[in-house]
């Protein structure tokens, strides 16, 4: 992510503006807030925007033994996320598009 810090384009702004950035986490609700917020900072420093509700996340039981990938079915909460983050991220970037943010 250091190279979004040195190179620019045209206009002078980082190559990552104008890009919308979303997260995907499995953990536990408190780990899961704890990285996407870690990594929200990080890709905001680098210029990406973040869309509203731009974080998904499966919690599973506390302290269980089941695995996301060793699921029968996506939990339709997580759906519901998904779904969300995807239709939020699209408009963000279909906005961010027609309305880039300023150069110099």
């Amino acid at each position: 992510m250091d190279a979004f810090l040195n190179e620019t384009d045209d206009q002078g702004r980082m190559l990552s503006y104008g890009r919308v950035a979303a997260v995907a986490v499995v953990g536990n609700e408190d780990g899961a807030h704890h990285v996407s917020a870690e990594v929200y900072q990080a890709l905001n420093d680098v210029g990406f925007t973040i869309a509203a509700n731009a974080v998904s996340y499966w919690v599973g039981e506390a302290m269980g033994s089941t695995d996301f990938v060793d699921l029968t079915e996506v939990p339709e909460v997580v759906s519901n996320a998904v779904d969300m983050l995807t239709r939020n991220a699209v408009h963000l970037a279909t906005l961010m598009a027609k309305n880039p943010y300023p150069g110099r």
